[in-house]
């Protein structure tokens, strides 16, 4: 039967109060008991003050309620889970101390029933309110309580001993798992599983220094890391992350623990002595590096402290489990990489490696690969000089997403250029291609051979365009004569039938005068789903008519973003402008080494110079071609091409690489992020600036208006 806290006659044994004490401790002992219904604290039962120095001196957090209130007594770890309740809540009833908690199932009730009858009881998890004291912020923290009763001397319950654990963190370690494998699920290569796992890291564990490693397939290593504080911003995180490369017998511990496959804790030292890049290296006292498991990829991933750090059993659990989800991602991201590089390389081998260069005809193109860019599309465009003189111009589609699309598209490109060089006629190109189209499906045995062409032949002399398509949408020409404002008309130009069903293809010749801009386009740039083709069309029409600049390589970039909605199709466009006056152009091969930046400034301001470009046209224009160069090199880490083109109305920079770092982003420039900044820097020097992913590589380009002199 529960009872009171007894008095008895005989002197106390002596305690442990008084000036040693400290902390929840101090506290319960300068308490004044004497007005509570357990009375001063030296007139306690022996057994229950005997609890009470146990509860008092325990690491653990534990909490005695006392008498048929439940009078509270704690110890500090008590003290820190209930917050700025403390030290207020010492002597008091629970029930007031707790409100409305004391009411939640598994709490107040789980008390009254050990109190009541003696038995023990370990409680399930509890999410509560707490207010951390050193932050005073309110969180829900998940709790572990266990309850058991205290018995006096003469064996009658005098309250109950709480003994409680806080899970919030292993709670949350376990939910950032099925984060973990959420976020892998939608990654297709290496560089989006590192920055999934470099994330998820550092935040499961609040680590120092995270790192993230996998096998090169030619030989040797290479890793990323993430450090504590870095300030990555959503540009940031889109860009590739910064791989550092190293040899097949690096001591790195990741580098070892892959190699052998097995797991390595270092709890105090300096495990990254032999390897450090920088001091953030050197600092690192404590470091896990475990291996990925798997047969696609090796590779492994580590979690360092800037002090000493026991690893527990539930840590090494979690980092093994994370490390399982990271390497079967890594397997299928590899796996992606692979085909996605032999459908790029068929696909670049399609394509004309570069477009013609011409003083009165700028020319410029943009794919973008559709669906989710790992197959080989049928969308070509070419641009090639005639025996005449003129300037042929083609966009074509191959149905399909395939390897054997692209095979049927690179022949159909092949025999268009054949074609055209012996009879440069439009309608006789067309009517040959149909032909060859017809007798490919014949010979596949297939009535699904589906392709469409729009092709024209530039007459610059004479300002004259000649037309003519296969089924494919009509072309766009921006008309812009001097002192006018822009706008923009589809060539009136008979459609016909794809090649293959009998094209007899009729040509059309409009006038094509300097100031003018001609947009060949694939049906991917204005068709989307549950949208009417002719609102694609529109838009088009009105995004290029308003486009602050007629340059091709500008048009190009307005165009794939003129249509809202995203698109299951390959995007291409193709843009050539007559211009009102000729440009002067040039080029420079940069190599991937640290000194190109250095020598594309030099090269740029004495060709600029040359050139007789005002001065603060040649300073902004060198400064953001080094950056452009540096991101290149230091991001796609390929070699690199810079393009200059200098017109009476404008300077044209471009800065071309290889590398597969997919969209160029620009990262928010009031903030103090390291990287992607020099976009931002861009955007403030140049008139307009933007992107152009192709398949061979990504091309940032600026253009800066010349001052009338």
């Amino acid at each position: 039967m529960p009872g009171t806290v007894g008095r008895v006659p005989t002197p106390p044994a002596p305690v442990s109060a008084g000036p040693a004490s400290s902390g929840a401790a101090a506290d319960v002992y300068a308490h004044d008991w004497a007005g509570t219904s357990l009375g001063p604290r030296p007139g306690w039962d022996p057994a229950v003050r005997a609890a009470a120095e146990l509860v008092l001196s325990s690491p653990v957090p534990m909490a005695l309620a006392l008498d048929d209130d439940f009078l509270l007594l704690y110890n500090d770890g008590y003290a820190e889970l209930i917050g700025d309740r403390h030290p207020e809540a010492i002597g008091r009833p629970a029930a007031e101390v707790f409100g409305e908690v004391w009411q939640l199932p598994g709490v107040g009730e789980a008390v009254e029933r050990t109190y009541r009858t003696g038995e023990p009881s370990l409680g399930k998890e509890v999410t509560l309110p707490l207010r951390r004291r050193h932050s005073g912020a309110v969180e829900h923290a998940v709790f572990t309580r266990g309850y058991s009763a205290v018995r006096d001397s003469d064996g009658r319950i005098a309250g109950v001993l709480v003994v409680a654990a806080e899970t919030t963190q292993v709670t949350r370690q376990l939910q950032s798992l099925s984060d973990l494998a959420a976020a892998l699920a939608g990654t297709l290569t290496l560089d989006d599983v590192a920055r999934v796992a470099l994330r998820h890291a550092l935040a499961s564990f609040d680590a120092d220094r995270v790192s993230f490693g996998v096998d090169e397939i030619g030989g040797g290593w290479r890793m990323v890391r993430r450090l504590r504080g870095e300030l990555i911003d959503e540009a940031d995180e889109r860009l590739p992350p910064l791989w550092r490369r190293f040899p097949p017998d690096s001591a790195a511990p990741l580098v070892v623990a892959a190699r052998v496959g097995k797991a390595r804790f270092v709890d105090d030292g300096e495990p990254l002595r032999e390897t450090a890049v920088d001091r953030h290296d050197q600092k690192i006292q404590a470091l896990a590096a475990v291996p990925l498991p798997g047969a696609v990829v090796r590779g492994g991933l580590t979690v360092g402290y800037q002090a000493a750090h026991a690893w527990s059993a539930a840590e090494r659990a979690l980092l093994h489990a994370s490390a399982e989800l990271v390497g079967q991602a890594a397997g299928r991201a590899r796996r992606f990489e692979t085909q996605h590089g032999t459908a790029q390389l068929l696909q670049r081998s399609m394509l004309p490696a570069h477009l013609p260069d011409l003083p009165r005809l700028r020319i410029a193109a943009r794919y973008d690969p559709g669906v989710d860019g790992n197959a080989a599309g049928g969308d070509f465009y070419d641009a090639f000089l005639l025996p005449t003189g003129g300037l042929a111009v083609v966009l074509g589609d191959v149905a399909g997403h395939d390897v054997q699309a692209a095979a049927r598209m690179g022949q159909v490109r092949a025999a268009l250029r054949a074609l055209a060089l012996a009879d440069p006629r439009p309608d006789a190109v067309l009517a040959g291609l149909d032909r060859l189209v017809t007798s490919l499906g014949a010979e596949g045995g297939t009535h699904e051979l589906f392709v469409t062409v729009a092709l024209g032949v530039i007459d610059a002399d004479r300002q004259r365009l000649t037309l003519a398509s296969a089924g494919h949408p009509a072309p766009l020409i921006r008309r812009c004569a001097a002192g006018g404002e822009p706008y923009a008309e589809y060539a009136d130009v008979p459609t016909g039938a794809p090649l293959g069903l009998g094209c007899r293809p009729a040509t059309t010749t409009v006038r094509f005068s300097p100031g003018d801009t001609l947009l060949l386009f694939s049906d991917g740039v204005v068709e989307r789903r549950r949208q009417g083709l002719g609102t694609g069309l529109d838009a088009l029409a009105s995004a290029v008519a308003g486009a602050g600049s007629s340059d091709p390589r500008a048009l190009c970039a307005v165009a794939t973003a003129a249509v809202a909605g995203a698109t299951e199709d390959d995007v291409a466009v193709l843009a050539v402008e007559h211009a009102l006056r000729p440009s002067r152009s040039t080029s420079m091969e940069v190599p991937a080494e640290p000194t190109a930046p250095s020598r594309v400034r030099h090269w740029m301001t004495a060709q600029l110079t040359e050139w007789q470009v005002p001065e603060s046209v040649i300073g902004a224009a060198v400064l953001c071609t080094s950056e452009l160069t540096t991101n290149a090199l230091l991001h796609a880490g390929t070699a690199a091409r810079v393009e200059i083109d200098l017109s009476p109305e404008r300077l044209l920079v471009s800065v071309a690489d290889s590398g597969t770092r997919g969209t160029v982003t620009r990262a928010q420039t009031d903030t103090l992020s390291s990287r992607g900044r020099g976009l931002g820097l861009i955007e403030e020097l140049s008139d307009a600036w933007g992107t152009d992913p192709t398949v061979r590589g990504s091309t940032v380009w600026f253009e800066i208006l010349i001052p009338d002199r």
